[in-house]
């Protein structure tokens, strides 16, 4: 499976959207932490800041509810046609009914886990799955530090999926030091936030990655 780098536009500066998005250009997807202030500590952007970004890159979207009842906001996210929507698994009673209606909407269905939160109830959802994300920090700021003890729990996931086509994708502290590592352990989706926006050269720094 073709490794992906999704450059999260947390830490993009909103000031300067358009020309942010022209830096990350080289990216394969925009990230976007929606976040409501309840299932996380912190309120991010909603539907019109994805809206917008739409109207100035051709970039596919990525769209990570981090967000209660995520299942009630499905077709207002559709609307926009991002390639993924991912919710959590933490956040949704019905999770394979919740998978299947973004797979109805035309997107592709994506599942987060916390990184306290075990692999094991996913393993009944695995014909529904286009992709599994990792958190590798707990969920709500950007610029955390990479959490260690998520290596085997990448690996583990790895194991899980298989032969099966889903992405594993990683977010929280993904940087080009250890982006190496985390594919080494089975991830093919890299989200990184600071590490990307931050950068003097944001389109070198993707292409760091790319080569790590």
């Amino acid at each position: 499976m073709n490794r992906r780098i999704s450059a999260s536009l947390l830490a993009a500066d909103f000031c300067h959207l358009g020309a942010e998005l022209a830096r990350v250009s080289s990216a394969d997807l925009l990230h976007f932490d929606v976040m409501d202030g309840h299932f996380v500590p912190n309120i991010s952007f909603g539907l019109p800041v994805i809206e917008a970004v739409k109207r100035c890159s051709d970039l596919p979207l990525d769209v990570h509810l981090m967000i209660e009842h995520p299942e009630r906001y499905l077709e207002e996210f559709a609307v926009v046609e991002p390639e993924i929507i991912t919710v959590h698994y933490e956040a949704v009673v019905h999770l394979q009914r919740t998978l299947g209606h973004i797979r109805e909407l035309g997107c592709r269905a994506g599942v987060s886990l916390n990184p306290h939160t075990p692999l094991e109830g996913l393993r009944y959802v695995l014909d529904d799955l286009d992709l599994i994300l990792i958190m590798t920090v707990n969920p709500g700021f950007g610029g955390q530090k990479f959490i260690p003890a998520m290596l085997d729990k990448i690996r583990d996931c790895r194991q899980l999926i298989g032969s099966r086509p889903i992405e594993l994708q990683v977010d929280g502290g993904i940087c080009v030091e250890n982006v190496a590592e985390l594919a080494a352990a089975g991830a093919t989706n890299f989200v990184a936030g600071s590490a990307i926006f931050h950068a003097a050269d944001p389109a070198d720094y993707i292409a760091r990655m790319r080569r790590a």
